[in-house]
């Protein structure tokens, strides 16, 4: 080993070179002035670039004209120069064409492997290290000046290295990712499951026995017939929460924030104070419902619907649960929940004593569908921590992988499945993954 003269790179192979980044690529400088591609692109954590098809209601929309848009083809690596420090970058197996935020990198010599330039790219430290060069308040937004990224440290091993090095993160990232999937649909399964006690227990009460009456409402048929059935705005009120910035969020404080997807982080002041019901506003969250008490700030991205006296809380959060608000949305680029069509749906409301009786048999037979999917989450999270602390131990030369890959057997790609995307963190708070705006500097 030999020291790079890098901090956070620190020790590497003696054999390997370091060069400037801009040595080893370059900017593909095609446009799509004429039009002459159609196929549009983004780029997403984990899964790197794709088709725009697949990207769901995440992030924000095409633009309508793409003749701004540059050139993408297959073995490009693409960064986006406003997300790379949050994983926002990938490696092109597509021609098509992106918004111009990305920056298109192209290998200077067919030597190198573009998975192990792509690689380098991934490794953690290499990502936090550009918060340093990026212009910005928020670190995860931060645009990374394409004069300045040219010029950071990049390792280059002998091809042949670069190779196996490719070759074992390729075989290690396909198990890995079957272990995630598996654990997904787990979770699915449990969901589901969940889901079925908590409808029948909400639809049909603790009685197995009671008489029924017609509630007039599609989803729900029948319903107890001592039963209401009512609009949702005689229970509760509901309102978008307050703005805050990503500033005034720590990982620690006085009292929580939450956003469309829980509790983001903490800040030293409140905006409410009590017991409320709080629905994911925007995109893939849009319908997601939480509990909370006491004192705390919603964001704008969760609405806050206070419930009146009279009702219990634990039960109104599981009824809501089995509306599948998110069906309720407004179609945009990125989905809204419509309130006053959601206050207007009807729903079946049980007397206060049945209400709580409801909610404290749903924990009970709950408890332990939550615990495992907690657990399976967590194993997720150790999963993708492997997987990050792998890739930038390996692209870097700690561990040496080559007798390893010379050892490997042959294996097929996998296909990515549709509905197996590995997101991570708030899609509809995490910043938008396929901005239009064009970064100020000149294309270097």
């Amino acid at each position: 080993m030999k020291d790079s003269g890098v901090p956070w790179l620190g020790e590497v192979p003696q054999h390997w070179e370091v060069h400037r980044l801009g040595a080893l690529l370059r900017e593909r400088r095609e446009t799509n002035d004429d039009l002459r591609v159609s196929d549009v692109l983004s780029v997403l954590r984990e899964r790197g670039v794709i088709p725009y098809a697949e990207k769901g209601n995440i992030g924000n929309k095409k633009s309508d004209d793409i003749t701004r848009y540059k050139i993408v083809r297959p073995n490009d690596i693409v960064v986006n120069c406003m997300n790379v420090i949050i994983g926002s970058v990938g490696l092109s197996k597509y021609t098509g064409c992106l918004s111009p935020v990305y920056y298109v990198l192209t290998r200077r010599t067919a030597e190198d492997e573009p998975g192990y330039l792509n690689a380098y790219f991934q490794t953690r430290p290499f990502q936090q290290s550009l918060v340093r060069i990026g212009n910005g308040i928020l670190a995860h937004r931060m645009r990374i000046p394409m004069e300045l990224l040219k010029c950071e440290p990049f390792p280059r091993p002998p091809a042949p290295e670069q190779a196996a090095i490719v070759r074992f993160l390729d075989h290690a990232d396909r198990r890995i990712r079957r272990y995630i999937r598996a654990k997904q649909k787990l979770i699915k399964l449990l969901e589901e499951q969940k889901q079925a006690i908590i409808h029948r227990a909400v639809t049909r009460g603790l009685d197995p026995n009671v008489r029924l009456k017609p509630s007039g409402v599609e989803w729900l048929g029948d319903v107890p017939e001592h039963w209401d059935v009512r609009r949702l705005k005689t229970l509760c009120g509901m309102r978008s929460g307050d703005g805050i910035t990503g500033m005034s969020i720590e990982p620690a404080g006085d009292y929580p924030v939450y956003g469309g997807n829980g509790v983001r982080g903490y800040t030293s002041s409140y905006t409410h104070d009590g017991e409320f019901a709080l629905i994911g506003r925007q995109g893939a969250l849009c319908g997601n419902v939480h509990l909370a008490r006491g004192r705390f700030w919603a964001s704008e991205h969760a609405v806050v619907a206070s419930l009146r006296s009279g009702h219990i809380l634990d039960w109104f959060g599981a009824i809501l649960l089995v509306m599948n608000l998110n069906q309720y949305s407004i179609a945009a680029a990125q989905p809204g929940l419509a309130v006053e069509r959601v206050l207007n749906l009807w729903l079946p409301v049980p007397p206060t004593a049945e209400q709580a009786g409801i909610a404290d048999q749903i924990e009970h037979e709950t408890a332990g569908i939550g615990t495992a999917m907690d657990r399976a989450h967590r194993e997720i999270d150790l999963l993708r921590e492997y997987r990050t602390r792998l890739i930038a131990d390996v692209a870097t030369g700690k561990l040496d992988v080559r007798e390893a890959a010379a050892l490997l057997p042959d294996e097929a790609e996998e296909p990515e499945p549709l509905d197996g995307i590995e997101a991570e963190g708030d899609t509809d708070e995490a910043g938008a993954d396929d901005a239009d705006e064009v970064p100020e500097e000149a294309e270097a």
